[in-house]
């Protein structure tokens, strides 16, 4: 009764897609083994020739869609979760280019090393699986298993993009949310510029003129408009500073991110105000990472102060080994979440983007906890 009730699960629809995988891997094997040998063998005989290059070029590629078959067909029957590795990319432009980046790219050998192994891996699977088909069902379950294990290592080990590539790949995505990032703030300071204090100089010097025309006819008058331009004058000053505080703040470069982050907290309009516990020890972490830092925390201060109904909010910064630790706390409605081209989702990318981490934890109802981890990368020659 025991060997029976485990029957359903040693047969069950895996162990038959295991079974279809093992016995489809002699016909796909043959294929790719005669399609690898072929091309690439003529292509390096006739590698002195004109053709000869551009036609292992392409055998390469035929082995790299076999590639994808394999890997496409072990996360669907052997459960693997290989990742699609980014696609070919040329150098430099027409076929020149092309066949360069075929030759030169690891995968592309790898996966006609993958073409060559698959027909005697082909034919052994095949023979075993089929022959415990026959006459093996005892041990079949148990044989396919250890089959499939194999298969799996194969494209595992053969097909997967590597970390190196994995990483490239996530560097250039971080790289372009950066970029995005840098010509939305150029994009924002271009307006506040045009429309407020460019707008505001472009009437100062209207009224001076007039005041300059008015001197000689009413003085008082001509008084009164230059204490009003005067007054326009610090306006405008006061802009530019702001301005120039949202680009990267003096306070910061000068005195790091203790006093900026103080700062920050002493104009959030919460009504219970904002505390702020740094603890960071000898040294600075590097610029761009105090830039993240600081306007997180100045985005999120500014995010709880508009949106979240919070009368209060806390900061702490702190640093871990070579890591520096942010969190930012609010007694606010919660319901925080990271949305696909919202401002925490902006935030998240930034720190991404140097190999930080960006965590929300904001129940509905409150409260609103944000953890950011950054990497520390010490400066060199700072105290």
């Amino acid at each position: 009764m025991e060997d029976e009730a485990k029957r359903p699960s040693l047969y069950g629809a895996e162990m038959w897609q295991r079974v279809q995988h093992e016995l489809l891997n002699f016909p796909i094997g043959l294929a790719a083994f005669t399609v690898m040998v072929t091309l690439l063998s003529a292509g390096l005989g006739m590698a002195v020739t004109v053709v000869g290059l551009p036609l292992l070029a392409f055998g390469l590629t035929c082995c790299r869609l076999f590639g994808r078959l394999g890997r496409a067909r072990a996360r669907a029957s052997l459960g693997s979760r290989v990742a699609e590795p980014a696609p070919l990319v040329a150098t430099r432009p027409g076929p020149a280019g092309w066949v360069v980046a075929s030759l030169s790219d690891g995968l592309s050998w790898r996966s006609a090393l993958y073409c060559l192994v698959m027909l005697p891996w082909g034919i052994l699977s095949f023979t075993v699986t089929l022959v415990l088909l026959i006459v093996g069902w005892p041990v079949l379950p148990w044989a396919v298993h250890g089959l499939a294990w194999v298969s799996r290592l194969l494209v595992e080990g053969l097909l997967s993009p590597g970390a190196l590539a994995e990483r490239v790949r996530e560097l250039e995505d971080d790289r372009g949310a950066v970029v995005d990032h840098a010509a939305a703030d150029l994009r924002r300071i271009e307006r506040d510029l045009h429309d407020g204090a460019q707008a505001r100089l472009v009437a100062l010097a209207m009224d001076l003129g007039l005041a300059k025309e008015k001197l000689s006819e009413d003085p008082v008058a001509a008084q009164q408009m230059v204490d009003a331009a005067h007054g326009e004058v610090k306006l405008a000053l006061q802009e530019l500073r702001d301005l120039a505080r949202g680009i990267h703040p003096a306070v910061l470069t000068d005195r790091g991110l203790d006093a900026a982050l103080s700062s920050v907290a002493a104009r959030c309009t919460l009504p219970g105000g904002v505390k702020v516990h740094v603890e960071l020890g000898e040294g600075r972490p590097d610029s761009a990472v105090e830039g993240i830092a600081y306007f997180t925390v100045s985005e999120l201060l500014t995010n709880a102060s508009k949106h979240s109904g919070a009368r209060s909010a806390s900061v702490d910064l702190w640093r871990q080994d070579d890591r520096l630790m942010l969190t930012v706390q609010d007694d606010g409605r919660g319901g925080a979440e990271v949305r696909p081209g919202g401002g925490l989702a902006g935030l998240a990318e930034r720190a991404e983007s140097v190999d930080g981490v960006f965590v929300v934890d904001s129940p509905a109802g409150g409260p609103t906890s944000i953890a950011v981890e950054l990497p520390w990368r010490t400066r060199v020659g700072r105290a």
